[in-house]
């Protein structure tokens, strides 16, 4: 995995993943929280519109319990003309102060709608005593409301007042929109019974407590209902479900087992929080709707956001990963790639320093380290030429005083033999020598080198006649190629020195040449003593990749013997690279060669 995809797998992994999950996580803890608090509100609420209801109810209560302290329902039960007792009558002027009074109560209580008397100890049809008419409303027998269930229930009550809401009895109290007191009646004297009392309240009070309560703009969402406990809904506000089952429009089952309950789910298809309030002296729940959208708009909104804000993270993310860290990691891949250049051996890569920041000394760093390394390398390089010609120079001590002594000693000997041909021939080939050893250059053309080793041979032939003879054969394409100097004279005469001591047979050395595509091979060849494995494991040669031939490892430099050897190697391996050099392949009694490799080109090829 490369840098890039690390970083942008960092940034999601560390950053935008844990953001997502405390977003989550904040969502839903918000949604819990809205769900608890709003819980908590409605409980408040609906307690309210608990308290104004009994209150409403009390009051009623207060007005009912007035008229019978004062007997005025016990005076209308005993009245010679029942039908006069209607307190509403604009032509009754003649009432008792009692009944003044309890009139002007009434007519404070504006949302009364209707209140009438059973007489229970009247006589058939005339039994119902009206106190507050209602227009258009039937009201129920008196024979008939006794054997009703809500009778005995009453009677039970002994005086205490019963409330009915709208559409549980609508036999008793008609179709309207209200709630309905009753109560028994009975005589102040001996507290027997005398009637009962039926007063129907309209719901404007009611309404003007949810209209309160909907003034704040939290609640005008919400619905707002009364439910006895069979789950029909007595009273809606908005008129909705008025005489419906709640059950019908709800999934969960709708149970009284507490005082109060608020839960989460689907009414009349749309997902709502309802909360349900025992009303526990009535028989009745207020119940509230509240539509989640409507709750959770905000937290709804705050997720639109959050997602748009996630999004945008992810698209900077990516462009950030495109435009500036595609400069970060390509600028390291640049280095990276160059690096790989100097590890192949291109110690003049170099980067193009561009910016201003890190990445600027990054690139200054990678190139001021080539800078340095090339600049230990050419120290390194110059000392090792150093060292090179110190020894090419120790070489050249060695063979030039102990050379010229031998040849001048046999240049003598011809010359007290009269042998003046032999001697000019010598002291040219001895000069030949001179010429080339004494010039500056360090390259030289083959044709010389040969001529250089012609010489040398042929003034050690006539030394030791007996003891060699050589041939040379190198093609004439070859000879413009250029080599170091003194490279073949050291080889040969190692092979004189070493490679025929103690032999009983006459030596031969042969060297020849051959040209490759890119490389020129000069092969020396001796049919001498060999070398034994030992002496080949002691010498110690570059890594040269070249299965042809064995590789050899370096006399020790304390050994004087194989000293031209050595000099002659390192030269060409400084000179010409690991891939050039001295290969040697030898066995005792079956001679040595030596194949010398050097790159191919002729004078005028290099720079």
């Amino acid at each position: 995995m490369n840098l890039r995809i690390k970083l942008f797998t960092a940034f999601i992994a560390l950053v935008i993943i844990p953001l997502f999950i405390l977003g989550i996580i904040t969502f839903f803890v918000t949604f819990r929280s809205i769900e608890t608090k709003h819980s908590q509100q409605e409980e408040y609420s609906l307690k309210a519109i608990s308290y104004s209801i009994k209150s409403v109810f009390k009051e009623m209560d207060t007005v009912t319990d007035n008229g019978i302290a004062k007997g005025v329902f016990q005076a209308a039960i005993v009245a010679k003309d029942p039908d006069s007792q209607n307190l509403t009558a604009s032509t009754q002027l003649e009432l008792n102060a009692n009944q003044r009074n309890f009139r002007s109560l009434l007519y404070n209580h504006p949302a009364i709608d209707y209140a009438f008397l059973y007489d229970v100890h009247g006589g058939k049809g005339s039994n119902v005593i009206s106190i507050f008419n209602k227009e258009n409303f039937q009201t129920l027998p008196y024979e008939k409301f006794k054997e009703h269930p809500l009778y005995n229930e009453v009677m039970s009550l002994k005086g205490l007042p019963k409330w009915i809401a709208p559409h549980e009895y609508p036999e008793l109290t008609g179709s309207d929109k209200v709630f309905t007191q009753i109560r028994l009646i009975k005589e102040l004297s001996n507290l027997q019974r005398a009637g009962v009392l039926v007063v129907q309240i309209k719901d404007w009070e009611f309404e003007k407590i949810f209209q309160n309560l909907e003034l704040g703009s939290s609640k005008r969402n919400t619905k707002f209902m009364l439910v006895n406990d069979k789950g029909l809904i007595l009273y809606d506000y908005k008129s909705e479900f008025d005489g419906e089952l709640i059950q019908d429009h709800m999934k969960q089952k709708f149970q009284l087992n507490s005082d109060y309950q608020s839960f989460r789910g689907k009414f009349n298809g749309e997902e709502s929080v309802i909360s349900i309030y025992n009303l526990k002296e009535y028989p009745w729940s207020l119940v509230s709707v509240t539509s989640w959208s409507y709750l959770s708009q905000e937290l709804t909104t705050f997720a639109k956001w959050f997602v748009l804000i996630i999004s945008i993270c992810v698209v900077a993310a990516i462009l950030f990963n495109v435009l500036f860290m595609n400069r970060i990691t390509g600028t390291i891949g640049l280095i990276v790639r160059f690096m790989r250049k100097v590890e192949d051996g291109d110690l003049n890569a170099r980067v193009d320093e561009k910016g201003d920041d890190e990445l600027l000394l990054l690139q200054k760093g990678f190139n001021n380290q080539m800078d340095k390394i090339n600049e230990l390398f050419h120290q390194v390089k110059r000392e090792q030429l150093q060292k090179t010609n110190a020894e090419l120079r120790v070489l050249q001590a060695q063979i030039k005083p102990h050379f010229l002594f031998n040849t001048l000693e046999s240049i003598n000997v011809l010359a007290v033999q009269n042998e003046g041909r032999k001697v000019s021939e010598m002291v040219l080939r001895l000069a030949s020598i001179l010429r080339i050893s004494i010039q500056d250059k360090e390259e030289i053309r083959l044709s010389l080198e040969i001529e250089h080793l012609r010489s040398y041979l042929e003034i050690q032939k006539f030394r030791f006649d007996d003891l060699f003879e050589y041939h040379i054969e190198i093609p004439d394409e070859m000879m413009n190629c250029l080599l170091l100097k003194l490279t073949l004279q050291p080889l040969v005469e190692n092979c004189i020195q070493h490679g025929f001591e103690g032999i009983d047979y006459k030596g031969r050395i042969t060297v020849t040449g051959k040209m490759e595509e890119e490389r020129i091979l000069l092969r020396i060849e001796d049919n001498g003593i060999g070398m034994s494995s030992e002496q080949l494991s002691s010498i110690q040669y570059a890594d040269i990749d070249d299965p042809d031939y064995h590789l050899l490892q370096p006399y020790p430099s304390h050994e004087r013997r194989g000293l031209g050897l050595r000099s002659v190697f390192d030269r060409l391996r400084f000179q010409y690279g690991n891939k050039f050099g001295l290969f040697i392949c030898s066995q005792p009694g079956q001679g040595t060669i030596i194949q010398c490799v050097i790159p191919k080109y002729e004078l005028g090829d290099k720079d």
